[in-house]
């Protein structure tokens, strides 16, 4: 008997009109709802990880079938499938290398790979690589792999480009170099060195990320005007080899800091000299990228994003006399959404540029003259959004790219795959399904593997061809009869109005397996509501992280892309502008009042909501600005206050300078409008989020006088681990079931000890 069904009977409370029978839930029922955990065991043929040989039509790939873990290759042209390898066979040639038993159907292969003539495969099982000859069928250690060194580095670390070694001119006669902050060359043959620079210095000098052009007529980098760097310091107060607790200290710079500013500068090799280059206009940034030389060596190009991210330009410099030109000048009264949409591919070294814009209201690609700067072509347009470019064909002058929303009554979410002339001419489907379709190119991007699902539709994996997307083969289809036999029930897309009655909401409500219509239940809402994506999934799953096990507890959990989330209109984003406070929620109240007119059975007088990070500042945000609607969250590693979190994420939305908006936004200047019952909780060394974001929330919720709850885990990160996690997401679940079910947990205590 399954561990589901096994647990299935034995639910000791049951609400009838809201009425407890019952007043303590057990740990049975815990357990009853961790069951959900083996649903991925239950579904089969669904999940394809495929892999393109490179140069050749050939593909292998890796699924979970009822025998197990099955490796198939595919040949896309032949249109033939067959094994990958004899599983049984490398499974007792690795039982006698290893002397370890090795299931055919659960092997540890990692970093697998084949020849072009798919006679040799290579793989890594414990640490150690291996070739297998595929006709003999004789397996060699290749070597012992030396562990990986980690990579400490973070983030909001400032590189302070002084440390590259030389750099030697494409004609190997000349190496370029920083010394004392200048920028020096010296002639390989003859070891005669020039200074070409003379105005670096310890704060203000020549990077040493030095580009060559082409030609090696010409070099150019930055200079480099140093900042001054915020640190923020942690306590390990708990840490596993020592008594006594240890200090750290991260670069992290927040919202308002200081930034390294970089200048463009041009050198001409030849005449050893330095080439003036206007850059006045560039130097209120917030980032200013590397110069990137044209293939002929006339100019390079850097893009410039200006502090505050309402202008990003794509600029080029002459080579021969210095002079710029802005090809590319985006602005907006917002924000640009630079790093979730930017897209640029440079046409026939520049002779024109494809960019991607919101421009218009949508995001677009257009097509430019790559020396006016002029547009000559808007190439996909109407009200729906480019996702993404996956591939350029410059020689037939076609792109495949992803976009999502142009079909009517659909979810404007789901994916598709679609390819399209430079004119704009030629818009081709290559995936009509409605579904959400995730498709992986052959190197040469004759052929994709298309596996798509939904949320409530199972997946199923295609072999098409991408100059119509027309179906060459079927690969697999999942198989989730026994997943259903345990109860399981998909989610349902469900849409509502937002707040201006006229845009469409989407989101998605989980019902328990035990689910009975004639009860009531309390609605916790999941929530993220970062600018930067849209979160409700799109594809099948059989489980949908925390909120299945939650809700087996007894509760309706939903999930909901509100305004001022990505990948709708400009308009729909910009609501976040300046205002990450607002999170959607006016559009998520009416979302769930429109689910519970539908659904009386959802208790809108028992709502709770969680989240963590961007999450957990919202989810707090709900008991102060929407107190009315919610009445219980749990906050977990939450920037509850975008003045003390990491400078890109909250200046690409808030803006700056800093002003009273972000007062306006903050749960630490608010949180004496608290009403409702809040868990707040956070990992003592979050690298991600200062932990110092929290404790001021709580200092102010204490001055307030205000009740609440508050954990903070030694030693944890951004996110928790091990018996930590554990503990983190039972004390979740108990929270929600005191304060919205009004029931008690198990006694954790007695539990444990015995």
């Amino acid at each position: 008997m399954s561990t589901l069904k096994k647990f299935s009977f034995i639910l000791v409370f049951f609400i009838f009109g809201g009425t407890t029978l019952f007043s303590q839930l057990t740990h049975e029922d815990y357990k009853r709802a961790d069951a959900v955990d083996d649903f991925n065991e239950l579904v089969y043929n669904a999940y394809v990880s495929t892999n393109w040989i490179e140069d050749t039509y050939h593909f292998w790939y890796e699924v979970s079938t009822q025998k197990g873990d099955e490796y198939f290759l595919v040949d896309a042209e032949e249109l033939e499938k067959q094994p990958a390898f004899d599983q049984e066979k490398l499974a007792e040639l690795l039982k006698q290398e290893t002397e370890k038993e090795h299931d055919p159907y659960d092997l540890p292969l990692r970093d697998v790979s084949f020849n072009e003539q798919i006679t040799e495969m290579t793989f890594v099982v414990d640490s150690v690589k291996y070739k297998l000859d595929k006709e003999t069928y004789e397996l060699n250690k290749i070597k012992e792999l030396e562990p990986e060194d980690r990579d400490d580095s973070y983030w909001s670390e400032t590189d302070d480009e002084l440390t590259e070694p030389p750099v030697v001119s494409p004609d190997s006669v000349w190496e370029a170099y920083i010394e004392d902050y200048n920028v020096h060359i010296k002639n390989r043959e003859n070891d005669n060195v020039y200074q070409l620079s003379f105005d670096g210095s310890k704060g203000e000098y020549y990077s040493s990320h030095i580009q060559w052009a082409p030609n090696s007529e010409y070099l150019a980098t930055n200079k480099i005007r140093r900042h001054t760097k915020r640190y923020i310091h942690f306590i390990e107060s708990a840490p596993d080899d020592q008594l006594q607790p240890k200090t750290h200290k991260l670069e992290y710079a927040k919202p308002g800091d200081a930034l390294q500013i970089r200048k463009p500068s041009l050198f001409n090799v030849e005449e050893k000299e330095q080439i003036s280059v206007e850059a006045d206009d560039f130097l209120h940034q917030f980032n200013l990228t590397t110069p990137q030389w044209r293939e002929d060596s006339r100019a390079f190009t850097f893009e410039f994003n200006q502090r505050g991210h309402q202008v990003y330009q794509v600029v080029e410099v002459n080579a021969a006399d210095g002079d710029v030109n802005v090809l590319i000048d985006e602005r907006t009264e917002t924000f640009i959404d630079y790093s979730g949409k930017r897209f640029r591919h440079d046409v026939n070294d520049g002779e024109e540029i494809i960019w991607a814009s919101e421009r218009n209201g949508w995001n677009h690609l257009y097509l430019y003259d790559g020396s006016s700067g002029t547009v000559k072509d808007q190439i996909t347009e109407g009200e729906w959004v480019v996702r993404g470019v996956e591939h350029v064909n410059e020689n037939e002058r076609y792109i495949i790219f992803r976009g999502a929303g142009r079909h009517e009554g659909e979810d404007p979410y789901l994916v598709r795959y679609y390819r399209i002339n430079f004119d704009g001419s030629g818009l081709t489907e290559l995936t009509p399904e409605r579904a959400n379709h995730n498709a992986t190119f052959s190197s040469d991007n004759k052929y994709f593997v298309d596996n798509y699902s939904r949320v409530d539709q199972a997946p199923k994996t295609v072999l098409r061809r991408a100059e119509d997307g027309e179906v060459s083969m079927e690969l697999e289809e999942a198989d989730i009869s026994e997943l259903k036999d345990e109860g399981w029930n998909a989610p349902e897309v469900f849409v509502a109005k937002g707040r201006d009655g006229e845009t469409d909401i989407w989101g998605i409500i989980h019902r328990p397996t035990n689910f009975d219509p004639s009860k009531t239940y309390p609605v916790i809402e999941y929530i993220y509501a970062g600018p930067h994506s849209a979160f409700v999934p799109k594809s099948f799953r059989p489980r949908f992280g925390q909120f299945s096990a939650l809700a087996e507890l007894g509760f309706i959990i939903v999930q909901i892309d509100g305004m001022g989330t990505s990948h709708r209109s400009k308009e729909f984003h910009d609501v976040a502008w300046q205002n990450l406070k607002d999170a959607g929620f006016p559009d998520r109240i009416e979302w769930i009042k429109a689910a519970a007119e539908q659904y009386p059975y959802m208790d809108t007088g028992r709502v709770g909501i969680f989240g963590r990070s961007a999450g957990g500042q919202s989810a707090m945000g709900a008991l102060l600005f929407h107190n009315d609607f919610y009445d219980a969250a749990v906050a977990a590693v939450g920037c509850h206050d975008n003045r003390m979190d990491k400078i890109w994420w909250n200046e690409q939305w808030m803006g700056y300078p800093i002003g009273p908006h972000y007062e306006e936004s903050s749960n630490v200047d608010n949180a004496h409008k608290l009403q409702g019952d809040l868990l707040l909780t956070v990992g003592e060394l979050d690298r991600n989020v200062d932990p110092s974001s929290t404790l001021q929330v709580v200092d102010a919720l204490i001055k307030a006088g205000k009740d609440f709850e508050y954990l903070m885990y030694p030693g944890q990160g951004h996110g928790f681990r091990g018996k930590y996690a554990e503990y983190e997401e039972r004390q979740k679940r108990d929270f929600f079931v005191r304060h919205l079910l009004d029931l008690d947990p198990p006694d954790w205590n007695k539990i444990n000890t015995k």
